[in-house]
């Protein structure tokens, strides 16, 4: 029996295509994510699957090439950039006697490496385990064994594999209670950004787009930024500044072609900072030749985690890597205004910042007030937010010239103490709902 090595990061990619040749950019992609993981590329080979087989998914004369391909270039490790079945991921391994893993294994195996938060390891864990427990049956000898041979232990016992299901079951649900907590952590997290009336604002697009590069240049953050793919797994927030207010910004995990649906079940904690935002920034590779295809492919993930239907703004990202392109905003109506950049040079953030305030109605509010001499609070929180242009002190009170923005305003309205900002209020923003001095 084939002992299942630990080892090998030296690998054959297989490409399995139906039809005609592979679809462009697919070949390039897998062998990105192969070295993402960490995996040296020792050869490619495409398999024409019209009708994939149960047993092993490529026909018996493409995986007698593969095999002589693993002979001859060295590879220690199968990488296929498909779905496997457990069965067939086991006969692979017979037939090649190497370490097979199928796109979503190698997926899984990046995100293991990227994850740095409690909640992102978290996540990462229970998606492997799950992947994992439906292929414990495999070439392990050890496996198949039962327990037995010492005093209390011997008759028909628990077989090992028995046991490491147990044992896989009981681990995940450990994991899954633990995640719900996290969850609820998050919300509450959520929910005090939305009492805030601060616009929240989402990044997302395919990986590698450059959106942690974007994030950091806005925000002036140090979120973790490579040119590899899934860069960026645990999502980041970050309040950020503009001329008419503030927002507050989420970096999120990239998408990727046809991205696993367990995965996506895995982080749609992660993945609800995009569908709760009020506006999409979808970041977009300009030098991509497949980009609108990303766009596309984006664009369905959105869809699947309830995102779809939330405004976007389009951010054509790495123009320095044209020659000739300069920042500029294209204007195609208020569905799919676009704003071509470099988040690494900083050209064109200026027009991103403005599109972002004109998008998300950023207004800003003028006036002065009367504040009674029991309103201290209320001035000392004027004064910390620097909306204070001016003040005169009489024997009734103190009269603030003020100039904020209108978000800023609205939120500090709405609290007990908070009326004398009532009357700067424009009509449309007078209806407030009053929060308890609790």
């Amino acid at each position: 029996m084939f002992e299942r090595s630990r080892g090998g990061e030296h690998a054959l990619l297989i490409q399995p295509h139906a039809g005609g040749p592979p679809a462009e950019g697919v070949l390039e992609e897998f062998a990105e994510l192969a070295r993402s993981a960490g995996a040296s590329v020792a050869g490619v080979l495409a398999a024409r699957i019209d009708r994939p087989s149960p047993a092993t998914l490529i026909g018996s004369g493409k995986l007698e090439e593969a095999r002589a391909l693993c002979e001859a270039s060295g590879a220690d490790l199968v990488l296929v950039n498909h779905a496997l079945s457990p069965v067939q991921e086991r006969n692979l391994e017979k037939a090649l006697q190497r370490r097979v893993v199928d796109r979503t294994g190698l997926i899984l195996d990046i995100f293991a490496q990227r994850a740095r938060s409690h909640e992102g390891k978290l996540q990462v864990e229970l998606a492997q385990l799950r992947h994992m427990a439906t292929r414990l049956v495999r070439g392990w000898t050890h496996l198949e064994r039962q327990r037995g041979g010492a005093i209390g232990l011997r008759g028909p016992g628990e077989t090992q594999l028995e046991t490491d299901r147990r044992l896989l079951q009981k681990r995940m649900d450990m994991l899954q209670k633990r995640l719900q907590k996290v969850e609820v952590q998050h919300a509450q997290m959520r929910r005090a950004r939305v009492r805030s009336a601060l616009p929240r604002v989402a990044l997302v697009g395919y990986t590698n787009a450059g959106k942690s590069t974007l994030f950091n240049a806005l925000t002036g953050a140090d979120a973790y930024a490579a040119d590899q793919l899934f860069a960026t797994l645990d999502p980041t927030v970050r309040r950020v500044a503009l001329a008419g207010g503030a927002i507050v910004l989420a970096d999120t995990v990239g998408f990727v072609r046809d991205l696993p649906h367990e995965l996506v079940a895995a982080f749609r904690s992660t993945l609800s900072e995009a569908r709760e935002a009020d506006l999409l920034l979808h970041v977009v590779d300009a030098g991509d030749p497949l980009r609108e295809e990303r766009i596309a492919q984006v664009d369905a993930v959105l869809h699947e985690i309830g995102a779809g239907d939330l405004p976007q703004l389009l951010v054509y990202n790495k123009i320095d890597c044209i020659e000739g392109a300069a920042p500029r905003v294209d204007r195609r109506g208020e569905d799919r205004q676009a704003v071509w950049l470099s988040a690494r040079d900083g050209q064109g953030l200026d027009l991103l910042r403005e599109a972002l305030g004109e998008r998300l109605g950023l207004r800003r509010v003028q006036g002065e007030v009367h504040l009674p001499p029991e309103a201290g609070r209320l001035r000392a929180r004027l004064h910390a937010l620097g909306a204070i242009r001016g003040e005169r002190h009489e024997a009734e009170g103190s009269y603030l010239r003020l100039d904020l923005p209108l978000a800023e305003a609205t939120r500090l309205a709405g609290q007990p103490d908070g009326a004398p900002l009532r009357a700067l209020l424009p009509a449309d923003a007078s209806a407030l709902p009053v929060e308890s001095a609790a």
